[in-house]
């Protein structure tokens, strides 16, 4: 399915004329086209991505096909094409496009990543539409949670948390002589908020001197790459952060030509260019999802029940064309993760 992504100018005339997004239309309820069904119940599912990129595409993508094979097995039909969104890490864009899907009646909003999540709980405090959210790194943290075992009383979903220690493991392991560590961020994002405490206690404990530099936009992250360059770095070290992700394609070779090795807490990271990505299997976060949307629409579970499901992160994604380039012997590694992938740089996952 190709992606709708909302401009500022479409949402302010979403309510003064009929919408066509940038991949399909809007759905409009005329008795008889897609909110109508013989075999069995259809269910709206409105999904918001936060922005376009590797990993958040891969849950989409995995989203619909688990959605799409619940349908089958179930007898009913999940109505997700005409009310998917990708707001472009944009909070304005993002309100706009919560408030058109509750106005729509969706029967779910799954929103994807923490900002996206934030926005919609704020939105359903009356309504208590349910809240399925996905690739939320501490949802205690942001407030959408009491704790992982007793969510909110309309909102649940899938976590991607970061296991801090263990990436910087495998960075201390793969140079034993490290003395000067970067950490590189978006200080705004909810996601890098406990990873990048966690990160310097870490190095402070282990002796190792910390430089940190921060960016919003990709500008601002080439920038900061550039610093960290400049101030000869042993490794740079980047928890699962949206903003940096998206910008990874345009800083990887100034870290390879700087001989600086980027750890990174997601794999589409190093399938950008980094050279280690450490973390969770997106596609299998995007599964577990849509059963968690399927047991609150279709078995009737209240989101409260469910637990906020967290996976287990041990994999280890290596780009080897970067190792190449860095000269790099990652097999000392192997042995250190549950998981370990070998990949190659490209724009984005298939």
């Amino acid at each position: 399915m190709k992606k709708k992504i909302i401009s500022m100018l479409m949402i302010m005339t979403m309510a003064a004329a009929c919408f066509a997004g940038c991949g399909g239309k809007k759905a409009v309820d005329n008795g008889a086209g897609a909110d109508t069904a013989a075999d069995g119940k259809i269910y709206k599912v409105g999904i918001i991505q936060y922005v376009d990129d590797a990993s958040l595409n891969q849950i989409v993508d995995n989203l619909e096909k688990e959605l799409d094979a619940i349908a089958e097995e179930k007898g009913v039909t999940f109505n997700y094409k005409d009310y998917y969104y990708n707001g472009q890490a944009d909070s304005t864009t993002i309100n706009q496009i919560v408030t058109e899907l509750i106005n729509d009646e969706v029967d779910v909003l799954v929103p994807i990543a923490t900002p996206t999540a934030m926005i919609c709980q704020s939105a359903t405090e009356d309504n208590q539409i349910p809240v399925i959210f996905a690739a939320v790194s501490d949802p205690e943290g942001a407030g959408l949670v009491a704790s992982n075992d007793a969510p909110g009383a309309n909102i649940t979903g899938t976590s991607d948390a970061l296991n801090t220690e263990a990436i910087l493991d495998l960075m201390m392991e793969q140079d034993r002589d490290l003395q000067k560590v970067g950490l590189l961020y978006d200080k705004s994002q909810d996601a890098s908020t406990a990873p990048i405490k966690a990160a310097k206690a870490y190095l402070e404990n282990a002796g190792i001197e910390v430089v940190e530099k921060t960016g919003t936009t990709n500008d601002e992250v080439m920038l900061a790459a550039d610093a960290l360059c400049a101030e000869k770095v042993g490794a740079v070290f980047t928890p699962t952060d949206n903003t940096i992700m998206t910008a990874e394609l345009a800083i990887y070779e100034k870290f390879i030509d700087a001989g600086i090795p980027h750890y990174c807490g997601a794999d589409s990271f190093a399938l950008n260019g980094a050279y280690l990505g450490y973390g969770v299997n997106y596609a299998t976060l995007g599964v577990e999802t849509a059963k968690m949307v399927a047991e609150v629409l279709v078995d009737g579970k209240e989101p409260a029940s469910l637990a906020v499901k967290t996976l287990d992160n041990g994999t280890a994604t290596v780009n080897t064309e970067t190792a190449a380039a860095l000269d790099l012997d990652y097999e000392k590694l192997r042995d250190m993760c549950d998981g370990f992938v070998e990949i190659q740089t490209s724009k984005e996952f298939e």
